[in-house]
């Protein structure tokens, strides 16, 4: 996943406003609030930034 850190550190959690980090070992961002806890995933190196598209933690 080709995710540059300033991007990564605008981006969040469309659901809760809380930040996004890459989720280790998958091109997906993770949501920080652990109450949240939706994943989202990266295509061609594009967040999908859709509550829809999410899968729970």
């Amino acid at each position: 996943m080709k995710i540059d850190t300033w991007l990564l550190e605008i981006l969040a959690c469309p659901n809760c406003r809380s930040a996004l980090r890459p989720a280790d070992g998958a091109d997906e961002l993770e949501c920080t609030n652990a109450e949240c806890g939706l994943i989202y995933p990266v295509r061609d190196d594009i967040p999908v930034l859709l509550v829809d598209e999410a899968r729970k933690r």
